[in-house]
């Protein structure tokens, strides 16, 4: 092969794209592709899959009484920020800023797992 040829533009392993061993490119790309892959999982691990609604009804079936008025609201806790629905249910009392019956039910946002239920009498 002639100087001329060797040198020719665009052709692997020439001066123009770079030259290098095959196996440094092999590794560059699978290194790109792990992080791309760690990544996606991080973000869906933070995502809201299960709606306002959903949370309301899974809320509801874990306590033992009809509420007539209902609180929720998205909180993110802990290092990575997980989504959870807090859904406050209750039964207003006689005497004002107080409740017959009240209860807290905690579910992840992704999973739609019932974290906790607090129920106060």
């Amino acid at each position: 092969m002639t100087p001329a040829a060797q040198a020719e533009p665009g052709r692997w392993g020439g001066r123009r794209t770079g030259g290098g061993p095959t196996w440094l490119r092999v590794a560059v790309i699978v290194g790109v592709l792990v992080a791309a892959f760690v990544v996606a999982q991080t973000c869906q691990q933070s995502q809201i899959r299960l709606s306002k609604d959903q949370a309301i009804a899974k809320a509801e079936r874990e306590i033992d009484f009809e509420p007539n008025s209902t609180q929720i609201r998205l909180l993110r806790q802990g290092l990575q920020s997980e989504p959870f629905w807090i859904v406050s249910l209750s039964i207003k009392g006689d005497a004002e800023n107080s409740f017959r019956e009240l209860a807290i039910v905690r579910i992840d946002a992704n999973t739609g797992k019932v974290e906790s239920v607090r129920q106060q009498r």
